[in-house]
């Protein structure tokens, strides 16, 4: 398999390419590209000859989103990136896999073997119906357990408001401004949740749709969020995420 690397980091550009042929012998890494400048046109070059892409999201000029705006990639790509807060980005494009750095051995098998699995189910016809079904059948979760005293409680997810983290700990705000731990990181919540009726504002804080009661322009057309019963924290749109927001909150 050939693969190039998109990294600007030369002691995790050597670290992957260990891995990768740890993992397996027959990879061939083309090219280590440093930045959006080298990466366009390297890749409008050799596009057809790749089969799979690593992308560290983070470049020295740019994002490696930006990439797609110029060079229509139709290969797997597997973003690295030492931040969490570009996932839901990843999968709107060719994304197998999202690793957080440090990246593991581990974690890196993982990610081929699952590229390995889907490119099988895909070059199956007999997989495909199946597999594209349980995809549109995707169930969000509908419901929470939570803590009161000795007692626990089934909170349906229209009695949320919203998720905030700190720190490792992460809490559930329910309609009346009530506050209650929950075991989830913010991460798998975003997974968890119908994107249609939550939205994660930034790196700590998802927010239902149904608890903002105003939305407030500020500086650098930042936004910054009010929310029925939630008082003493500013909850604002992180810049990167103000036009997907946008959208979200539009409905489109």
């Amino acid at each position: 398999m050939k693969v190039a690397i998109l990294e600007d980091e030369p002691l995790a550009a050597e670290k992957l390419k260990r891995y990768l042929n740890k993992c397996d012998s027959t990879i061939e890494v083309l090219t280590v590209l440093d930045s959006l400048e080298a990466a366009i046109p390297w890749i409008q070059a050799n596009n057809d000859v790749v089969e799979l892409y690593f992308m560290d999201v983070q470049l020295t000029d740019g994002l490696s989103f930006e990439v797609f705006d110029s060079v229509a990639i139709n290969k797997p790509v597997i973003f690295t990136t030492a931040f969490d807060e570009y996932a839901i980005d990843a999968f709107k494009v060719n994304s197998i896999d999202y690793l957080l750095k440090p990246i593991t051995f581990t974690d890196l098998s993982k990610s081929l073997k699952k590229l390995k699995n889907v490119q099988q189910q895909f070059s199956n016809p007999s997989n495909l119906a199946p597999t594209i079904a349980k995809m549109a059948k995707k169930v969000f979760k509908d419901r929470f357990m939570i803590r009161i005293g000795n007692h626990l409680r089934s909170l349906p997810s229209s009695e949320i408001f919203g998720f905030y983290a700190e720190g490792r700990d992460v809490c559930l705000i329910t309609a009346e401004g009530k506050e209650y731990p929950v075991e989830y990181t913010i991460e798998s919540l975003t997974d968890l949740l119908d994107p249609k009726t939550f939205f994660r504002v930034n790196r700590s804080f998802l927010v239902a749709l149904s608890a903002i009661t105003d939305v407030v322009v500020y500086s650098n057309r930042r936004l910054k969020l009010q929310l029925k019963n939630f008082k003493g924290k500013d909850i604002v749109v992180s810049r990167e995420k103000v036009g997907d927001f946008k959208k979200w909150f539009e409905g489109i």
